[in-house]
């Protein structure tokens, strides 16, 4: 599993990484099943996981405990609730396995110690948060503008393999549509 986080830390930052052991040697791995539950909302966000493969889905409940889906996070890539991981204070998502998941955790003493003594780490730290930031204002500004049905265009279009690959349910959560609604218009296409 961590030649995963080997090999893609290596397409980030070149070949040349005189410390690349002494950041590996700073993750820990996980197995994770199914619905298993990451981060709940309240509790302190521990950890930056990093996907070697499955699927992760960050989610909040509204009053009426609807849950809403902010992101699904596939393989080879990094999540985390970075404002709660940073600052320590309770986080305000939730983080859950949608299947089985192999991830590699780094926590924030780890991390703060790589950010200090690695440059390069602190370029996989900005390409993180511009990715997140990046991901979230366009999917915000998109899909506000966006018709249900011209946000499951979208979905097809961007993120083909969410189709296949996870529930209606938590597509319709991310989509910002009804359940029922998601599956009716999807059946027009």
């Amino acid at each position: 599993m961590i030649d995963v986080l080997q090999q893609h830390i290596i397409k980030r930052l070149g070949t040349n990484l005189d410390n690349l052991d002494l950041v590996l040697s700073k993750f820990v791995s996980i197995e994770a099943k199914r619905n298993q539950q990451l981060l709940v909302q309240g509790n302190v966000c521990k950890y930056v996981y990093f996907i070697a493969k499955g699927c992760l889905q960050v989610y909040v409940y509204d009053s009426e405990m609807n849950e809403t889906t902010r992101d699904i996070v596939l393989e080879d890539n990094w999540c985390s609730e970075l404002i709660s991981f940073g600052s320590g204070q309770p986080a305000n998502e939730n983080i859950r396995t949608v299947e089985p998941t192999q991830l590699l955790a780094i926590d924030r003493n780890g991390f703060q110690e790589m950010m200090e003594k690695i440059p390069q780490f602190d370029q996989i730290y900005r390409q993180i948060l511009e990715a997140s930031y990046a991901n979230s204002v366009y999917r915000i500004n998109t899909f506000v503008s966006l018709s249900a049905l011209d946000r499951i265009k979208w979905l097809i279009q961007n993120r083909p393999t969410l189709m296949t690959r996870v529930s209606s349910k938590l597509i319709a959560s991310y989509l910002g549509i009804n359940k029922d609604v998601f599956s009716r218009l999807k059946a027009k296409l």
